[in-house]
């Protein structure tokens, strides 16, 4: 088991989150964790029909199949490395184990054309 699906579990069983599993996403992956733990609190983590969507600082990223739009994603970091991830896909897996995601029953895709 992977670190990730490791605090992963522990959120699914939890259902929320525990002091235990914040250290343990910290620990595995730093400030991205920190950031993520966040936006999960402040429910920037958005669920749409196509997407998933995280309200970052500058713009919104689009998190699907574990991969996000996000330049730290594309520049900085191994895509095969399943234990490397952005803010914003960490934000998405912590908001999906514990039920915490702002559902919206619209496509982004028609939203975004208002934005």
């Amino acid at each position: 088991m992977s670190a990730v699906e490791e605090w992963v579990s522990m959120l699914e069983a939890a259902g929320e989150l525990t002091p235990d599993a914040v250290d343990r996403i910290v620990s595995v992956h730093g400030d991205r964790g920190q950031q993520a733990i966040e936006a999960v609190g402040e429910r920037r983590v958005k669920a749409y029909r196509d997407f998933t969507i995280v309200v970052g600082h500058d713009d919104e990223y689009v998190v699907e199949d574990g991969g996000c739009t996000c330049a730290d994603s594309e520049y900085n970091l191994d895509a095969t490395d399943p234990e490397q991830l952005c803010w914003h896909a960490i934000a998405v897996r912590i908001a999906e184990a514990i039920e915490a995601t702002d559902d919206h029953d619209m496509w982004y895709s028609d939203v975004r054309d208002f934005l």
